[in-house]
């Protein structure tokens, strides 16, 4: 990262105009004067460690920008004690000098190699840093606006989110604008690689060179990526670490890897992620490399140069110096005498850690995580007190260094001096001493270095608040007043934290003026409110500071029934918001607000009042709590309390501006009210009914709308009244697709909330609202307003219906909207005229509807005439234009018909339309009598839901009075309007217009007389037939025939129409009673009418009703729902969902399936286009795998499963994805099956193919096995993802409980043929047989193979997959090979000739030369068995050695050089002894006896099978010697040989000339033999075997190295004891570099229980120490079985029990513990031990194991009533375990 520039440079502040402060402030804000004027900087402004806003920013503040100068300079001070303390001792002897230091302990020194050496190393400090530097950094926090970055020094830089990527990729990453703020110290930092890489080119990049770029775009093979620079770009492809580790890589984030190639014509860089690779590659040293090219991080090779004062100087990259401060050591905890582990010239690897362009200065690190490429991990949190910290470095007037005693590792801290005591400490190094111990606080951690900064001030342990972190909610602290602003008072802690009191905290009422109560400097009581991200919040309200109560920081504390105090934050009109501490919020609903009813809550209550408030109740799920200001709860029995949804009665007890409060009569005596949108259903009779009601006024019918405590609220609605039964209280109540009466509860601007019984809500967005998607909501509905909705979805999870209200889908289906205003209507006539007791509505007697009342012409109008009634004075009557076919003069007398009545305005209105006067004049002169029974027969005539055709005679406001001329000209009257249309714009009706309506009531008293009708323009787009009434006259249940019509045909059902409106469909398998026809619904028409069976009433989606049509269902012969399936059975089913992985199927209604593509054929073309195969709506059969009985869920194989295993093992890689169980998934694989599959791995070398053969199930092909011919590159064809035919060769189960399942792709085997063998057949002809066991190779055998391993010292080749072979290195080839790794890669095709076949040890050794082809040579021919004790041979001598009789045998491991060269061809004849020969090689010559003898020793063992690096290389000599003696007899002559042999004479004697010259100078041997002559002559010289054993590491020879420690042990004189010591120590050297330390620790421990000498414990801990943690329980309980059998008993328990405090649950350590135990036989001790074991709660597999062996045991003893103890306590175990 960069640091950005400032803009401008930092100016000096004059002290003029500065305001005054008070002692105590002005002694804690006062700042130091800055020594060093010297170092100047235009950086900007700088921020430090703890330098984070500490609370929220707004509100004018009331310290100028001085103040804020002096604060910030003041947490400068801090940061900076480190630099005053050093410069302090040493400001008076730089004032001493004429001159000032060039290398000053605060600057930098960048002076290059040929330069002066400075005194000081580089250190980043606030008066160093400038613009332009290169920093590394560790992100310490991650904010929403900014990153804050951890630098080297204990500095914490910021880095915008503009400034995280360059401006190319700021299009495609969203960022978070950030304005600069000014006057705050901060260093502003940049990661745009266009800084960092500025100067870079494609010919500065190198192969092995590690970059770091910028995601900038995300391909289907890798990631494209950004450097900063248009010249060059990368691709990092997605086969790396971040697909490996499942890394979600987005656009922009930094990426970091390892230049692999480089494509300058593309001018593209290719990388590599690999983490472990990122962390080890070194820089290489570039020519004419510059400063500029250099990028912190970066991991050079360096030389110590020499040691500076705090730290050292390196040399890199030829041309560039850096220097390492004390806190960048290799070593974490440096002593004084660290210097001495930096000899000069020493190489290092260091990273790089800053570089300063302008003074060239660089910083460097050797600290081991960083050089590793990771931070530095943290073990200590701050605030936390160590009391046992080691004094590990005192820096004289600097501060200390401290080892803290963490876990699992020990951390650094460093204590300034300035936190080392209360007073100054003039000579620290008096006062502490190296290795003295302390007790520290840890201040903070700087990141990068991964060390912590601690204080040792006894102050500093003294208080409750230390840190933000012993900050707790509901604490109660003293602290002082530092400042004071608008928003509040800033406060602080003694022990240094700062927290914020709010204006609204700072008295319990509120202050116009804080700074009369809270000065500057004062010392007050707090309590904390809350402490979130550093920001601390506490109030000093009174009742909250004493408060006794419990408090409440989180939603668990919540109890229900807990008493405590909160304050008021909100007040509604529904209730009251209170917080308590750590930002908990409560809600006190208005009925417990102890409030009357009509009371207001904010004339009772404000905002920011402390409250005692108790918990009613509380989810800390949902993060609700419910309070009660009542701390008595009015407690009702249940049979007294009203329920939700129930209709009561109750009387006006008051009426309120907003309600009418209502006396409901039940036990409880409770009271309710009604809102005065709920006193009708529509809004104008709503306000007129509320006008006239008074207390006393009884209301026969409300609905229980809500009950919030002992507070009701009800309804008077009509339409929620009447369907009180239907209407839903709860989320489970509701289905969609259903119309439900309800309320507007709410409007906002993106849709309506419809409430209805209790809480329950639903919510119409906008667009569901009203048909016409532009309307308005505020000006289509209004609060309180009742609607008809229809519940499109319900989210059971999240508690969320979503409605609609458009009119064409929930007009309504009955005439209850016209029939309830007319029931209004009436009541409110009621009221009017109650004084008078109903006297007054006897005139409505006399004017019923249809009737003719004799009435004068009155007054004319523009829309007609009024008529007088001599009768009635009060009552008015109106005749309209249309009414009268004539002009009317005033005074008439007429006969006139009445229309309609209002009531309530005493308003008639009549007709003189004859067919109106005379209809009714002719039923008034049959007598009242027949009168009556016309007026039946007229109701006769009309039915419910019949469909009229009326004509318009009067048009109201609401509604229309219609005529039916059909019948008799009957009035009947509509609704204009709707529910839902209230507000809405009204259809306008003229007179005489002609209109279709329904008849939905006929007179009676509950329609007040009138015959209803609904008009057909409101709904016209539902069926009218389809109504609820309707509905209730056809009763369908389940398992009823019923006759339906097609609708529709889709391809997995029928649509099918049935009833009066009632839909249903027929599901696919609901067809035929088999599921074999391929396309069920081929015989069925659109239109055709068919008999079917309900199976199912209406569901969720859309109201259908579920039909079968199959034979045996409707004969009565089939059950339904029935889920009876076994595994192997074969069923039937259709496709309905195809994906790229499965095929799911449909077997009945109720059950699925799936089918894998694996698992749905063999062949790769039918896997290749697995999709097209399986069409939505085909058959499909296949086998049942799995049964999920649960989710009705069946897993299926197209093939037949067989005989199923019963051992349930199988393969898991991870939960099914489909939710079937894993459980034998593998049942249905057996060997010999052909399967389909598909590559999923290509494993490298001769690792061969993974296929996948199920969805986690995946078996190996080996090389031998992908092709029938011996091809040279078997593995071409074949690539990831391809699908393939394969075989299962065999299956075998590991002892991990895992399935190892072993295929072929080879052709040739039975069923592997292709559905066109013709491609192949060039294959099959040339295919070869595989060798698939040892016993088909026998000698002389022609055989081909792949390399499998090579070394130098011969190779393995693959002959099959269960056979491999060995050719030692003197059999690959006829002639001599340079580079045999080379010359036979692995994977290389070899074709050879078997040499031997040892079935025992199963060993095969082959040969690849070609001379050897006709014949053997005679030694190889003749066996060892020939040759006898006794024997006499010929032979000649190959070697003679000096060794005398007391000399060791010499190492069979000699050189085939050194056998020739030593060699004397002087022929002897030899007598074959029983032992080895002394050193001399023989070979023999023809002879009857003419073979090698075997010694009966080795002829006895077996041989082991061993790795080729296990071979004695005499075995390799030997043959190899074999064969080049013989090639040599054929290929060379006489002449030519003895050239050879003088030649190589005069060699070895230049040799021992060399050798012995070397001797008498005493020069280092050089050869084996020399050190073996050197050891011979000082055998008690550690010093000499030692050199032995670093001589053959040399040679890379491990194990020779380690006889030689062997041996050395066991010729060491025992009296010698030092000398063994050094052997020992370069023993554990030896082996804790190259071989296995436990190992090399147990010989210890065994050889001091030989010598019963003491010091094991000591030992056991120092191996606890330096071996890794993964093997403390293998070394501890080896080693508690030597004690066992060799030491004490009593110390090898100790050791068990204490690896079982550790690991109780590992029943391994149980029986080796119990086996060790019974070895000693104690029974006590035993049983003791045994008790203890099958107590523990362990699985009941491993419980199994306890009891078996504890069961053994005892009968092993013979005692019957033991055993029988053992068998019971199992069965406790057992039925414990089961219920």
């Amino acid at each position: 990262m960069a640091a950005a520039s400032s803009k401008k440079p930092q100016k000096k502040k004059s002290n003029e105009g500065k305001p005054k402060f008070n002692k105590a402030s002005k002694k804690q804000f006062k700042t130091k004067k800055n020594s060093n004027d010297a170092v100047k900087s235009d950086a900007v402004a700088l921020q430090l460690e703890d330098d984070v806003p500490d609370f929220p920013r707004g509100g004018a503040s009331s310290l100028s920008k001085q103040e804020r100068d002096e604060i910030r300079a003041e947490v400068d001070a801090e940061f900076e004690a480190e630099e005053r303390a050093s410069n302090k001792n040493k400001r008076k002897k730089l004032q001493k000098k004429s001159q000032v230091m060039p290398d000053d302990f605060g600057s930098l020194f960048g002076d290059g190699i040929m330069g002066k050496l400075p005194k000081y190393a580089n250190k980043i400090t606030l008066k160093n840093i400038s613009p332009g530097m290169k920093l590394w950094g560790v992100v310490a926090e991650v904010n929403e606006k900014d990153l804050v970055i951890s630098l080297p020094g204990g500095l914490r830089g910021l880095v915008r989110a503009a400034d995280a990527v360059d401006s190319v990729l700021a299009d495609e990453v969203e960022l978070d604008d950030d304005k600069k703020e000014t006057g705050k110290r901060r260093i502003w930092l940049s990661l745009r690689l266009s800084l960092l890489h500025k100067g870079f080119t494609l010919d500065a990049v190198q192969e092995g060179m590690v970059l770091t770029g910028n995601v900038k775009s995300i391909e289907d093979h890798g990631y494209i990526l950004h450097f900063g620079l248009s010249s060059f770009t990368g691709f990092l492809p997605k086969d790396g670490e971040f697909e490996s580790r499942d890394i979600e890589v987005r656009v922009g984030q930094l990426v970091q890897g390892v230049v692999r190639r480089i494509d300058k014509t593309r001018k593209v860089v290719y990388f590599s992620s690999d983490s472990d690779t990122v962390s080890k590659c070194v820089t290489k040293d570039l020519k004419g490399i510059s400063i500029d090219l250099l990028i912190p991080g970066m991991l050079v090779n360096a030389s110590v140069r020499s040691t500076l004062e705090n730290g050292i100087l390196l040399s890199f990259l030829t041309y560039f110096t850096g220097t390492v401060d004390m806190f960048h050591l290799q070593n974490k905890f440096p002593t004084k005498d660290w210097k001495d582990d930096y000899n000069q010239n020493r190489k290092v690897n260091a990273r790089i850690l800053f570089i300063d362009p302008s003074t060239r200065a660089v910083g460097l690190t050797l600290n081991p995580h960083l050089v590793h490429n990771k931070a530095p991990p943290s073990h200590v949190n701050i605030g936390e007190i160590y009391d046992q910290s080691k004094v590990i470095r005192v820096d004289r007037g600097l501060g200390l260094l401290l080892d803290i005693p963490s876990k699992p590792v020990s951390t650094p801290a460093y204590v300034n001096i300035s936190d080392v005591a209360e007073e100054e400490v003039r000579k620290l190094e008096k006062k502490f001493k190296e290795g003295s111990q302390v007790r520290v606080r840890i201040l903070g951690f700087r990141q990068l270095e991964g060390l912590a900064t601690g204080i040792l001030k006894a102050s500093a342990f003294e208080g409750p608040v230390f840190t933000h972190a012993d900050v707790k909610p509901g604490m109660v602290v003293r602290a002082k007043v530092i400042a004071l602003d608008s928003f509040g008072a800033i406060v602080q802690f003694p022990g240094g934290v700062k927290a914020l009191c709010p204006t609204r905290h700072m008295s319990e009422f509120e202050i116009a003026k804080p700074g009369k109560k809270f000065k500057v400097g004062a010392e007050l009581v707090f309590r904390v409110l809350g402490c979130k991200s550093k920001r601390v919040t506490v109030t000093h309200k009174k009742t909250l500071v004493k408060s006794k109560l419990g408090i409440i920081s989180s939603y668990a504390d919540a109890t229900e029934g807990l008493i405590t105090h909160g304050w008021i934050t909100k007040i509604e009109k529904h209730g009251c918001f209170v917080r308590f501490y750590s930002g908990v919020q409560g809600f006190a609903p208005r009925f417990e607000l102890g409030l009357g009813p009509g009371d207001d809550p904010s004339s009772m209550y404000h905002v920011g009042q402390v409250v005692k408030c108790r918990v009613i109740g509380s989810s800390a799920a949902s993060r609700r709590i419910n309070l009660s200001f009542q701390m008595k709860p009015v407690r009702v029995s249940e049979d007294d309390m009203v329920k939700l949804g129930s209709v009561v009665s109750g009387v006006v007890d008051g009426i309120t501006p907003s309600a009418v409060v209502i006396q409901v009569n039940s036990k409880a005596h409770l009271k309710g009210t009604i809102s005065n949108e709920h006193l009708a259903d529509h809004h104008e009779s709503a306000t007129l009914l509320k006008s006239v009601l008074k207390p006393g006024y009884k209301f026969d019918q409300l609905l229980v709308l809500d009950i919030e405590g002992n507070n009701i609220l009800l309804s008077a609605k009509y339409s929620l009244i009447n369907l009180a039964e239907q209407l839903p209280s709860d989320i489970s109540q509701t289905r969609p697709n259903s119309v439900v009466h309800g309320y507007v509860c709410n409007l906002i601007e993106t849709g309506c909330f419809v409430r209805f019984l209790g809480r329950l809500t639903g919510f119409s967005p906008r667009s569901k609202a009203t048909d016409d998607n532009r309307a308005d909501l505020s000006g289509a509905f209004y609060v309180g307003q009742s609607v008809r909705s229809n519940i499109l979805d319900v989210n059971s999870e999240t508690a969320r219906i979503t409605l609609s209200l458009k009119q064409s889908s929930c007009s309504s289906t009955d005439a209850s909207f016209i029939q309830e205003y007319f029931l209004l209507e009436e009541k409110i006539a009621k009221l009017q005229s109650s004084e008078s007791d109903g006297s007054e509505l006897k005139w409505v007697e006399a004017f019923t509807v249809g009737s003719v009342i004799e009435g004068k012409i009155g007054e004319a109008k523009d829309i007609g005439v009024v008529v007088s009634f001599d009768k009635y004075n009060d009552v008015l009557g109106f005749i309209t234009h249309h009414q009268c076919e004539h002009t009317l003069e005033t005074g008439t007398i007429v006969q006139a018909a009445v229309l309609d009545v209002a009531k309530a305005e005493r308003l008639v209105d009549l007709s003189l339309k004859p067919e109106f006067v005379d209809k009714s004049r002719e039923e008034g002169s049959k007598g009242k009598t027949h009168k009556k029974k016309r007026k039946r027969e007229a109701s006769n005539d009309l039915e419910v839901h019949q469909t009229v055709n009326a004509v318009v005679e009067i048009v109201k406001e609401h509604y229309l009075v219609l005529a039916i001329p059909e019948h008799n000209h009957s009035i009947g009257y509509a609704s204009i309007a709707d529910y839902n249309t209230q507000k809405f714009p009204q259809k306008h009706f003229v007179n005489g217009q002609r209109v279709n309506a329904t008849v939905m009531a006929l007179p009676s008293p509950a329609t007040s007389g009138r015959l209803l009708l609904l008009l057909n323009s409101i709904s016209e787009v539902t069926d009218t037939s389809s109504s609820k009434r309707a509905k209730k006259k056809s009763s369908y249940n389940v398992a009823s025939l019923v006759s339906a019509e097609v609708t529709e045909i889709m391809p997995l059902e029928l649509r099918l129409k049935f009833g009066i409106g009632f839909r249903g469909r027929v599901h696919i398998t609901e067809v035929n009673d088999d599921n074999v026809l391929e396309n069920p619904f081929a015989n069925f028409k659109i239109g055709q009418t068919i008999t079917a069976k309900i199976v199912g009433k209406a569901n969720q989606k859309g109201h259908l009703w579920d039909l079968s049509v199959k034979p045996t269902m409707l004969a009565g012969e089939s059950t339904m729902d029935e889920f009876h399936f076994s595994t192997g059975q074969l069923v039937t089913g259709y496709v309905y969902k195809v994906d790229a992985e499965w095929a799911w199927l449909t077997i009945s209604r109720n059950v699925k399936a799936q089918l894998y593509i694996l698992d749905s054929a063999c062949e790769p073309d039918e896997l290749q286009h697995f999709q097209e195969h399986f069409k939505i709506g085909k058959a499909v059969s296949g086998h049942v795998l799995n049964i999920n009985k649960d989710k009705k869920l069946l897993r299926l194989v197209r093939h037949p499963l067989g005989v199923l295993s019963t051992d349930g093992e199988s393969k898991k890689t991870g939960d099914s994805d489909n939710n079937i169980s894993d459980e034998s998934v593998t049942a249905h694989i057996h060997e010999g099956d052909i399967l389909g599959g598909r590559i999923s791995k290509i494993l490298p070398g001769v690792g061969g193919l993974v296929v996948q053969i199920g969805p986690h199930t995946y078996g190996r092909v080996h090389f031998t096995e992908l092709k029938d011919k011996w091809d040279s590159d078997p593995l071409s064809g074949y690539s990831e993802g391809q699908f393939v035919k394969c075989k299962v060769l065999e299956i075998s189960h590991s002892g991990k409980g895992t399935i190892h399942i072993d295929l072929s792709l080879r052709f040739s085997l039975d069923g592997m043929l292709p559905k066109n063998p013709s491609e192949i057949c060039s294959d099959l002809d040339s295919s070869t047989n595989h060798a698939e066991r040892i016993e088909d190779l026998h000698p002389n055998m022609a055989v081909q193979g792949y390399v499998k391993n090579i070394t130098p010292k011969g190779c393995f080749i693959l002959l099959s997959r269960k056979v491999d072979a060995k050719i030692l290195l003197s059999n690959l080839s006829d002639g001599y090979i340079d580079d045999p790794i080379k010359e036979f890669p692995i994977g290389k095709l070899v074709v050879g000739r078997v040499l031997a076949v040892e079935p025992l040890s199963k060993r095969v050794e082959v040969t690849l030369k070609q001379s050897n082809s006709k014949g053997a040579s005679k030694s190889e021919v003749n066996e060892f068995s020939s040759l006898h004790v006794g024997d006499i041979v010929s032979g000649r001598i190959r070697r003679v050695e000096s060794y005398d009789i007391d000399n060791q045998l010499p190492s069979e491991e000699e050189s085939e050089e050194d056998t020739e060269e030593n060699g004397v061809m002087d022929e002897t004849r030899s007598l074959l002894l029983t032992d080895s020969t002394l050193g001399m090689d023989i070979e023999y010559e023809n002879g009857p006896s003419s073979v090698l003898a075997q010694a009966e020793s080795r002829a006895s063992i077996p041989p082991l099978e061993v790795t080729l690096d296990d071979i004695e290389h005499s075995d390799l000599d030997i043959l190899a010697s074999q064969n080049q003696a013989s090639n040599d007899a054929v290929d060379m002559d006489e002449k030519s040989t003895r050239r050879a042999k003088k030649k190589a004479k005069e060699d070895r004697e230049r040799e021992i000339r060399a050798a012995e010259e070397r001797q008498l100078e005493k020069d280092v041997p050089r050869t084996a033999d020399e050190f073996e002559k050197l050891v011979r002559s000082s055998p008690n010289s550690s010093f000499v075997w030692i050199k032995y054993m670093a001589f053959m590491l040399n040679s890379a020879d491990i194990e020779k190295a380690r006889a030689i420690a062997e041996r050395a042990l066991r010729t060491i004189n025992v009296r010698e004891e030092n000398e063994k010591l050094n052997i020992w120590v370069a023993y554990f050297n030896l082996e804790n570099q190259y071989g296995n330390p436990p190992e090399i620790w147990l010989r210890r421990v065994q050889m001091l229980l030989m010598r019963q000498q003491d010091g094991i414990q000591s030992v056991v801990n120092r191996a606890v120490i330096c071996l890794p943690r993964h093997k403390h329980i293998k070394f501890i309980s080896q080693t508690a079985i030597l004690e066992f059998k060799s030491g004490v008993p009593d110390r090898a328990r100790s050791m068990f029990e204490g690896i079982l405090r550790e690991y109780p649950k590992r029943t391994d350590l149980w029986s080796i513990y119990l086996d060790q135990e019974i070895r000693l036989g104690d029974e006590d001790v035993i049983r003791a031990l045994f008790e203890r074991a099958i107590s523990l709660s362990l699985p009941p597999k491993k419980m199994k194991f306890l009891f078996k062996k504890y069961l053994d045991y005892e009968k092993s003893l013979g005692d019957e009533e033991r055993i029988e103890s053992v068998k019971q306590k199992a069965m406790n175990y057992v039925e414990s375990t089961l219920t």
